[in-house]
């Protein structure tokens, strides 16, 4: 174990190196290892926990280390929840603005005033919306339950359905944002003029038939229009207005339908529950076209469209085709008659791949090389897994794909690089092929590195990480590796940034790796150059700042 002590203090002066000289970092290292003898016996793991007896809360702690407000922030109607309080508090509002934030991080330092003064602003609307905020870092699980990726993370909960809020992290863009959402979302459309106006006027539209435009039926619609913002939605209770609409007005209300013009099908009619998150969800499935074209424009409907598979909300459950534009006329209308089937399931996108802008960086990310038209699934969730099809493109063999990705029969792909024939440095050379040998190994203590050969913090971390290897690479117990995540993937080793550093603890490795060092560093007085300013600026954590090209959405 003491393998894993001298590991843990070592590792935690590369934690310095961000804010630190290299002399006064090499000087850290050195320092560390020297005196790696002093780490106390009554934590020989060294996995000295927070808020354990040995922990001394005055020391400096360079891991929760906050930028003091130069102001009190008044965060009187800010409500601070946490996972014992937090469905009750959604249960009894329908309206709530919730930020998850971590203490140390510099944009929610940087938000909280704004979000305290758009609070203040908003509290007259007390019976109608709340702001609340929740510690990612306390209450992690609640924080994983909302797929939480960074800091801050905004999502407004409309009766306990969440939606993200991508806009400006000013006081004014979100008290105008959640004004909006309390608005009335959605419009009367009294006479046949006025429906013929939508019908020959908007590419997408939503009509509700109803027996009354006030009511429970109408709360409902106008709950789910607050849920969508790329459609407008209209509620009648006109049987002539529901004629050009091809809605029975004999039939039992109410009554649905969702108009898009641009497809063969122009009217897709609803036959589900009518509450407000089941109707959000039938407009989202059905709203994009059978076959996606994947641009600049596109993404972001495409990537915002959650699409359930096997009762699990992913992002991007999606079958793509990537074909060169000269023969797009040949397999797009393959492509887009196996779609059919699968409409409200799964999303179809076709990428051109040979579109400079779209096509190569997508295809990159997926590891497609050449100019062959391919056929992949894309679970699009945290697991990112894709498949590809084998075989001739045909309508019937995408059908039977589609439905194989449905049911979990496929086998996933994962990139690697070639396994090296030479790996005998300090720092082992891991490839998506090799991991299990290298990292997996139970015998073993492994730190990797997950890196990008263009990111700049990981170019500058790798002289300190490849001293480490060096000082540490006499214990035959241990492992110091990295692998290209550019080249390579592997289901053990997910990054969410580069750099990425994971610890696998040996007779653990069926267990997650652990994402950072889970106890507080005591700051010791290495150096006299280390100034007040060198510690405020040298907190971080191992897993790097969230980098483009580290996700499908990123790439573009």
């Amino acid at each position: 174990m003491r393998s894993r002590s001298l590991l843990l203090v070592a590792l935690a002066t590369l934690l310095l190196h961000a804010s630190a000289s290299a002399s006064a970092s090499d000087d850290d290292l050195d320092y560390l290892i020297d005196n790696a003898d002093d780490i106390p016996a009554n934590d020989p793991d060294g996995w000295l926990q927070e808020g354990s007896p040995d922990d001394d809360d005055d020391d400096d702690d360079l891991f929760h280390h906050g930028q003091a407000q130069d102001h009190p922030i008044d965060e009187t109607h800010v409500f601070l929840l946490s996972a014992a309080n937090f469905s009750d508090f959604l249960a009894s509002h329908r309206h709530v603005m919730v930020e998850f934030y971590a203490p140390w991080c510099a944009h929610c330092q940087a938000l909280a005033p704004d979000y305290a003064a758009a609070a203040a602003d908003l509290s007259p609307l007390a019976h109608q919306v709340a702001l609340a905020k929740v510690d990612a870092t306390e209450d992690t699980d609640l924080a994983q339950k909302y797929d939480v990726q960074g800091f801050p993370t905004i999502l407004f909960f409309i009766d306990g359905v969440p939606k993200d809020y991508n806009g400006a992290r000013t006081k004014e863009a979100i008290v105008s944002w959640v004004n909006k959402k309390l608005a009335p979302g959605v419009q009367n459309i009294t006479t046949v003029d006025e429906a013929e106006k939508i019908l020959t006027g908007e590419d997408k539209a939503i009509l509700a038939v109803l027996d009354s435009l006030s009511g429970a039926h109408s709360d409902e619609i106008a709950a789910a229009s607050r849920l969508e913002d790329a459609i407008n939605f209209y509620q009648t209770s006109n049987p002539d207005v529901a004629k050009l609409f091809h809605l029975d007005p004999a039939a039992k209300r109410p009554s649905l339908v969702l108009l898009k013009k641009q497809e063969e099908e122009k009217l897709t009619f609803y036959d589900g529950p009518f509450k407000a998150s089941a109707i959000a969800d039938f407009v989202s499935a059905n709203k994009l076209p059978l076959v996606n074209t994947l641009t600049q424009e596109t993404a972001p409907s495409i990537f915002d469209n959650p699409i359930k598979k096997q009762a699990c909300l992913i992002d991007i459950a999606s079958i793509l085709l990537f074909v060169v534009a000269n023969e797009s006329s040949k397999f797009l209308p393959i492509f887009k008659e196996a779609s059919k089937s699968f409409k409200g399931k799964l999303l179809f996108v076709f990428v051109e791949r040979d579109n400079e802008e779209v096509g190569e960086p997508v295809a990159n990310y997926f590891g497609i090389t050449g100019q062959e038209t391919t056929v992949l699934a894309y679970t699009g969730n945290e697991d990112a897994r894709k498949f590809f099809l084998d075989g001739e493109i045909s309508v019937e063999n995408i059908k039977r794909f589609a439905e194989d990705f449905l049911e979990e029969k496929l086998t996933p792909f994962y990139k690697s690089e070639p396994v090296p024939e030479s790996n005998e440095g300090d720092v082992k050379i891991v490839v998506g092929k090799n991991l299990d040998q290298i990292v997996l190994d139970e015998s073993k203590d492994a730190l990797l590195e997950i890196y990008a050969p263009w990111c700049g913090h990981c170019q500058e971390l790798e002289p300190t990480y490849n001293k480490l290897g060096k000082h540490l690479r006499g214990i035959d117990s241990l492992v110091i590796a990295k692998m290209d995540g550019t080249a390579n993937e592997h289901p053990r080793a997910k990054p969410d940034g580069f750099p990425t550093i994971l610890f696998y603890p040996a007779g653990k490795k069926s267990f997650e790796p652990h994402a950072s060092i889970p106890f507080k560093l005591k700051r010791l007085d290495l150096s006299a150059t280390k100034t007040e300013k060198d510690q405020s600026t040298a907190s971080t954590n191992l897993r790097g700042e969230r980098s483009s090209g580290t996700n499908f959405k990123d790439e573009l």
